[in-house]
């Protein structure tokens, strides 16, 4: 058996908890403390999270899109891929390691993703874009934390309350939507999405295809599209 070797760590934005990235092989695991947040052979959910979006404004011209939070880089991926050449994606990253992770040990795994010019990464947090820029998305996908119930970072649940709901809810254009991964069903959650105003669909899927874990899908859309607007 491979040994797993830490290759770096960073402190969450709070100072309180410490991300470690280790390696074995060719295998990549970002930990906190004894939970795996994440790991480069377990990406069929983070890739339905951008399918499922992309597919709902397949329609949409010159569609911008929000992704918050880097992590592996899985829904970015996917999400270029079904993306058009004239979509722009921002990637809100609050941790800067992240980043740099990206672009050094894990350069491998995003595949030249962040290179594509489709692409800009913000180191901020994905609420303030969301408050800053009204009416200017097609579609705000969030991965932040472990969805709802978060573990890395407090101030993320502020993400996921009505206020925040609302503030993405602002900053979709009409027929936009908002899509949210977690990590398992959250009832509460999914009243709140349906009390800021969204029509709400919930989504089963798998961490790594037919296997692994069962995590849930949000697809949370912001009233409809004009014509005129398609």
């Amino acid at each position: 058996m491979i040994p797993w070797v830490q290759l770096d760590s960073a402190k969450t934005p709070d100072g309180q908890q410490e991300l470690r990235l280790k390696r074995r092989g060719a295998e990549f695991s970002i930990m906190l403390g004894t939970n795996e947040l994440m790991n480069s052979r377990l990406s069929g959910s983070e890739e339905a999270l951008a399918k499922l979006s992309c597919q709902r404004i397949a329609n949409h011209r010159q569609p911008k899109i929000l992704i918050g939070g880097l992590g592996m880089g899985f829904t970015l991926r996917a999400a270029l891929a079904e993306l058009s050449a004239d979509a722009s994606v921002v990637v809100a990253e609050l941790i800067p390691a992240v980043v740099a992770w990206a672009r050094g040990p894990m350069a491998e795994v995003f595949a030249g993703c962040l290179d594509d010019p489709r692409v800009s990464i913000r180191e901020v947090d994905v609420g303030q874009l969301m408050r800053s820029q009204a009416s200017s998305y097609d579609a705000i996908l969030l991965d932040v934390d472990n969805g709802p119930e978060g573990i890395v970072h407090k101030a993320n649940d502020a993400l996921y309350s009505v206020a925040g709901l609302n503030a993405a809810r602002a900053a979709l254009k009409p027929g936009g939507m908002l899509a949210v991964w977690s990590q398992g069903p959250d009832a509460g959650f999914t009243r709140r999405l349906g009390q800021a105003g969204f029509a709400v669909e919930e989504v089963k899927t798998r961490a790594n295809g037919k296997r692994g874990a069962r995590h849930v899908i949000w697809i949370a859309t912001n009233g409809q599209r004009t014509a005129a607007g398609r």
